[in-house]
């Protein structure tokens, strides 16, 4: 049965977000709220943890997992960015962004793609989130509320709470969060590319 954490938007309380680290520091599985949608959450590095969401979201190998990190710098120990990419990441961070770039050696291998050796990265706009990064003092291992057959991922927390309570340790309720992915932007390559239109601005990739 997981616990359900009110946590208010704009203000979190510092004991609710103490709690819900704590919950994932001994390995829980939480959805929590960001800038985009509602998603789920494990500490990085936790195998069990990982493949319990593999499970969850029936999710293949090649699935690209995105670490969700404070800022800039704890965003450079996980992937390799150069001068020019970082300027780019710089006027787009915090957001609703997700950048694929090369990962460096700290990225756990079961969260890399296999063959490409990238990793997703990206810094919500979402104080519940940010507070809750602060506090575990590592970045989180998150993937899409996207359950099996759906094309939306699910949005409402007490929906989550019902038809998940079993499956999870925690249920963040941070309010709404809307239901439209982040915009995903490859930056593996020489050349810039969309992968994915989604919440944030393109524009300046294109």
């Amino acid at each position: 049965m997981s616990q359900f954490f009110q946590i208010h938007p704009e203000n979190p309380q510092p004991r609710l977000i103490k709690q819900a680290a704590e919950i994932l520091k001994q390995g829980g599985l939480a959805v929590i709220p960001t800038d985009c949608a509602y998603a789920l959450a494990c500490r990085i590095g936790d195998k069990q943890a990982t493949e319990r969401v593999q499970r969850l979201r029936q999710l293949g190998a090649q699935h690209n997992f995105t670490l969700l990190c404070r800022d800039l710098s704890e965003l450079s120990n996980f992937a390799k960015v150069d001068n020019s990419e970082y300027r780019l990441l710089k006027a787009h961070t915090p957001g609703a962004f997700t950048f694929i770039l090369p990962a460096t050696r700290e990225v756990p291998r079961l969260l890399m793609h296999p063959k490409k050796r990238t990793i997703g990265i990206r810094v919500p706009d979402n104080a519940i989130a940010m507070d809750l990064l602060t506090e575990m003092n590592e970045p989180l291992m998150t993937t899409s509320l996207i359950m099996p057959g759906d094309e939306l991922p699910l949005s409402d927390p007490y929906d989550i709470r019902q038809t998940l309570e079993h499956q999870l340790e925690l249920v963040i309720d941070g309010g709404y969060c809307g239901f439209e992915a982040t915009t995903v932007i490859d930056m593996t390559s020489e050349t810039v590319e969309v992968i994915r239109q989604g919440a944030g601005d393109a524009s300046a990739f294109l």
